[in-house]
């Protein structure tokens, strides 16, 4: 007979509870030894299809249905996937046909704030995410469980927390199946038993989740704003709507002066010069002049060594994938066998610079390393941006690379073959407005504040997490 874990052996009415499912993952993944652990609460447990309301009774994901993908805002919606759902900057989402979005067979697969998401297939089958307040009116794939909580019943924050928890990680994870592919079904996680710590440890639980989610809307729109203002100020606002795929693609064109620094059309791309040349017609200093004294290079190749998880003897390494999300969850790797060059400077700009040019490949994205994420590793696949020119800073530097008509260029600065790179050379050349120095600094500090908000919004839910554990450990009679 097969061991979940010590003292604790496969029992014929697991088969039952799981609808007589053949596969071993539900019954070794601590699935079962969580449920016994909650089931030993001295408080009341419901099942969750009993704390939800709304269409397919509030625990439902969408149809398979042929996606038409539409770059007009208004004639578009944003649409949410099992990737996306991650992310913390909302602002490259791909966008849905509006009439389709709305039409009777897929409207009900609306987001609105206080949903918890749940991804069901893939790589990411189970994890889970928040609706914040800035994402009303996205809608979502099918490839998204929503629980829609009844809030006459339960608090969408302590909801969510639960099941965001290292509790409702097993539960939701003991449901996934499949090989190749993984998924997870709506049915396999009604069942889940939600414990109630009574009105105000929930309400204290919601509060603090409703605050990050609140705190991470203020995100988005801070570094969104410090965009905005920095192209309008500098007089570019008419790139702010770009529309890259309605100017047609690049066919055709014939380009003069060539030197030995390339000969890839892709370098010379029509659309990209056109951006460029604007730049260009401001006052402007080229990045490679900012970053002069500073950095602008790939960061450090280094041996992987796993260490103990924790901040103690450890960093926990960033890679491409995770580096977008709201909470990156890398390995953990030993200070001792590690240089502190992994470690990215305050204010530095990393830049996805190694990948495939897919619209939703986050090659040519950028993020920006301060606060909370000066304590990760970063790997060597991130162009390392740095200003050395007084007067510019990183923050500042990050409201241009972010925008969408730059991602465009440097995605044109692109060397390699199936895996891209990023030219230095190419990228250097690149035009950065130079405004006065108040107005630069206002962008900056719009930047900084927005990022400060992103982390209170991760301490408030650690916060919120901790008073679970603190519930869950009070009325089991265990240390959490």
């Amino acid at each position: 007979m097969k061991i979940a874990e010590r003292g604790n052996p496969a029992m014929r009415s697991w088969l039952d509870r799981q609808g007589l499912r053949l596969v071993a993952k539900p019954y070794l993944s601590g699935a079962f030894a969580t449920q016994q652990l909650l089931e030993r609460l001295t408080v009341e447990k419901a099942p969750l299809r009993e704390l939800t309301a709304g269409y397919g009774g509030g625990v439902n994901s969408g149809p398979l249905f042929r996606r038409v993908y539409v770059s007009t805002p208004e004639h578009s919606v944003p649409f949410v996937g099992s990737k996306d759902m991650l992310v913390a900057d909302l602002s490259s989402l791909p966008r849905l046909k509006k009439t389709d979005a709305e039409s009777s067979s897929l409207h009900y697969l609306e987001l609105q704030p206080g949903m918890t998401m749940i991804s069901r297939s893939g790589f990411n089958a189970g994890r889970r995410a928040y609706v914040r307040p800035d994402m009303e009116g996205y809608w979502s794939s099918e490839d998204v469980i929503k629980v829609t909580p009844d809030q006459n019943k339960i608090k969408p924050g302590y909801l969510y927390t639960f099941l965001s928890s290292r509790f409702g990680e097993v539960l939701v994870r003991g449901g996934v199946y499949g090989s190749a592919i993984r998924h997870i079904a709506p049915d396999h996680i009604e069942e889940i038993r939600v414990p109630r710590f009574g009105e105000a440890v929930e309400k204290e639980i919601h509060e603090l989740m409703e605050e990050a989610a609140s705190l991470r809307a203020a995100y988005q729109s801070g570094v969104h704003q410090a965009t905005r203002d920095l192209f309008e100020t500098a007089g570019l606002g008419d790139l702010l709507d770009l529309r890259w795929h309605e100017q047609g693609r690049d066919l055709g064109f014939a380009q003069r002066g060539l030197d030995t620094t390339t000969l890839r059309p892709l370098n010379f791309q029509p659309r990209a010069r056109k951006i460029l040349r604007r730049l260009g017609e401001v006052e402007h200093v080229t990045l490679g002049e900012v970053c002069k004294g500073g950095q602008m290079s790939r960061g450090l190749r280094f041996p992987r060594v796993d260490g103990e998880p924790g901040d103690t003897y450890s960093y926990r390494l960033v890679g491409q994938r995770q580096a977008f999300w709201l909470r990156p969850e890398g390995r953990w790797i030993s200070k001792a066998h590690t240089s502190k060059d992994v470690l990215a400077e305050d204010e530095t700009v990393l830049i996805a610079s190694q990948g495939t040019l897919g619209e939703n490949e986050v090659y040519g994205r950028a993020l920006f390393a301060a606060g909370s994420w000066r304590s990760f590793a970063f790997s060597e696949h991130f162009l390392r941006v740095r200003p050395g020119l007084a007067g510019y800073s990183g923050a500042y530097l990050f409201a241009f690379l972010r925008s969408e008509c730059v991602f465009r260029v440097l995605r044109s600065c692109s060397t390699g073959g199936k895996q891209q790179d990023i030219h230095p050379e190419l990228c250097a050349a690149i035009p950065v407005p130079a405004l006065a120095g108040e107005d630069r600094e206002r962008i900056a500090e719009t930047v900084r504040q927005a990022h400060s908000q992103r982390d209170e919004a991760d301490r408030k839910e650690d916060r919120a997490l901790l008073r679970l554990e603190e519930a869950v450990a009070q009325h089991a009679g265990v240390t959490s």
